[in-house]
């Protein structure tokens, strides 16, 4: 059958809510990365950085008044601009004077304060931070001492003002009260004789003494005000807050940010690397059905790999037994899907029912299929048969063979041994007699004298001796002949375990004169690289069975 063009493999897979939660799950690693890195971090600030403390003053600020025990007219509690004072707090005069006073650098001490004014209110607080709890608190309290200080210092310089500028007038009204009085007569004690000239004289002298007297009293106000511009009503004192006071607080707000970070990562991983997930999507992407799933067998067991292989076996013989001459190529498009696995056990489970294989099979994967044929052999010994060799010998020296059912008495086998040599069953070199099961039938093996005498095959091979010879295991009623991909048979039933397809086109090759059985791992094989093996097969002209699922190893 032809390769269909799939349309749905153009197209999106919808991620469900189910998706939302296995996603993140078969992704778990980038989950614990990032939430252990997130986690790292936190834990190392918490370790290595040192604590910082950080201690609070309040200072509750007023406005100056000439009575503080008189009610205030109506906005004398708004009369302080707040931002000037925060201005103030953070000068240069209190930064200095606060580093003067704690010996520390200015800079450093500009730093760690900070000044926090609430809105619609008279207070400022003064906030210190340092590396040991006493510093903070003296840092805090300094710098609210200071600040007080350096504001009196200002009202008192505008005070010294004030007062010097009413001196000044009152000498000046002074002085012109001497002159006014330097003219009046002396002569006019009687305020009735005055004469008009003496009596405006008069009137200017009491005016200027009214002036002198009200700007005395205005000095006077002045001078008494009390020019204290607030007071601390909340000193810093232990215990102080430190960064560290909610150190599990951090690590739990790490962890479950970094696994939150982590499930996003997780999606954007398979939004950029999407993944075969079930055998439905890969028959959206193949567009042929599936012919079996078979289990990884390094993840569960060589036995129930090698079951889920037969049953998918049993898909494929309708095809060989229409097809004997053609080749059945197991493609893949990387080298760890569980391709050779799969191979090795759909040979082993056509061995077994009866079928005469030959295993093709590049070297880099001979040495996984020969464990695998070695496994089925000891699992499924071979059956009493009786060989007769082909008038026409086969290709590498190999002989085609039938055979026949063995009778109740004695059965003549041809380069057939029923028992193991070195741990194989091979082909004998001389004529053998062994018991069978049977106590009163004897089977006997006899070689043909024209043939030549054939050593059995070893587990290994020999020092010195030809690896490309093909390798003979019999298997139930079967024979597997494991041989180099590239020196297979051309007649006969030809299993072949194709390179991976993005490195090799040998396999795509091989299709073209056979039939293609696609290896597809479940959360392992990527839509691209699968959606890629199907286009090449379209393009080369090579028929598809379908596919098989196999477990993978997790994405």
């Amino acid at each position: 059958m032809d390769v269909t063009d799939s349309v749905a493999g153009s197209r999106q897979r919808v991620v469900g809510f189910a998706d939302v939660v296995l996603i993140p799950l078969r992704r778990w690693r980038i989950v614990a990365a990032t939430a252990g890195i997130l986690t790292f971090g936190v834990l190392a600030y918490l370790l290595l950085f040192p604590a910082t403390y950080t201690a609070t003053s309040v200072v509750v600020l007023r406005p100056v008044v000439t009575d503080p025990f008189t009610t205030p007219s109506s906005g004398a509690d708004k009369a302080i601009n707040m931002t000037a004072e925060n201005g103030i707090a953070l000068g240069n005069d209190v930064i200095d004077s606060t580093a003067r006073i704690l010996k520390r650098d200015p800079d450093d001490v500009r730093e760690a304060l900070t000044t926090e004014v609430p809105t619609g209110g008279q207070v400022l607080r003064f906030s210190y931070a340092d590396d040991t709890e006493d510093s903070a608190i003296t840092g805090a309290n300094t710098a609210a001492e200071t600040y007080l200080k350096v504001r009196e210092d200002i009202y008192k310089t505008q005070r010294a003002a004030l007062m010097l500028s009413y001196d000044d007038t009152i000498k000046s009204v002074t002085s012109q009260r001497q002159a006014a009085q330097k003219g009046l007569p002396s002569g006019e004690s009687n305020v009735e004789n005055m004469s008009p000239r003496a009596q405006a004289m008069l009137n200017q002298v009491s005016a200027l003494n009214d002036q002198i007297a009200q700007l005395a009293n205005a000095r006077a106000k002045v001078a008494s005000a009390d020019l204290s511009p607030g007071s601390i009503t909340a000193a810093a004192r232990a215990p102080v807050p430190s960064s560290h006071d909610a150190a599990p607080l951090f690590v739990a707000a790490a962890l479950l940010g970094g696994l939150l970070l982590g499930m996003v990562a997780a999606h954007g991983r398979e939004a950029l690397d999407r993944r075969i997930r079930s055998g439905e999507q890969a028959a959206e992407l193949i567009g042929l059905p599936a012919i079996g799933s078979v289990r990884a067998g390094g993840r569960t067991s060589d036995e129930a790999a090698a079951a889920d292989a037969r049953y998918a076996s049993l898909a494929l013989l309708k095809w060989i037994d229409g097809h004997s001459d053609q080749h059945l190529v197991v493609l893949s498009s990387r080298n760890d899907e569980g391709r050779t696995t799969v191979t090795g056990n759909v040979a082993v489970a056509l061995a077994e029912a009866g079928r005469d294989i030959t295993l093709a099979a590049p070297v880099e994967s001979q040495e996984e299929l020969k464990s695998i044929l070695f496994a089925a052999q000891k699992r499924t010994p071979p059956r009493p048969r009786v060989v007769t060799p082909s008038p026409k010998p086969g290709i590498n020296g190999s002989s085609r063979a039938s055979v026949t059912p063995p009778t109740p008495a004695a059965t003549r086998v041809y380069g057939a041994t029923p028992k193991p040599q070195n741990g194989v069953y091979g082909v004998p070199a001389a004529p053998m007699q062994v018991q069978t099961q049977d106590p009163d039938a004897t089977l006997i093996i006899e070689a043909k004298k024209p043939a030549p005498p054939v050593s059995p095959a070893p587990l290994s091979p020999a020092p010195g001796a030809d690896n490309r010879s093909p390798l003979v295991v019999l298997i139930g009623g079967g024979v597997v002949r494991l041989c180099t991909l590239g020196e297979e048979p051309s007649a006969g039933v030809i299993v072949v375990d194709a390179p991976p397809s993005d490195t090799d086109e040998r396999g795509v090759r091989a299709a073209q004169s056979g039939v293609a059985v696609l290896v597809v791992a479940q959360d392992r094989t990527r839509t691209s690289d699968l959606t890629r093996l199907v286009d090449r097969l379209r393009s080369a002209g090579a028929q598809t069975a379908g596919f098989v699922v196999t477990g993978g190893k997790g994405a």
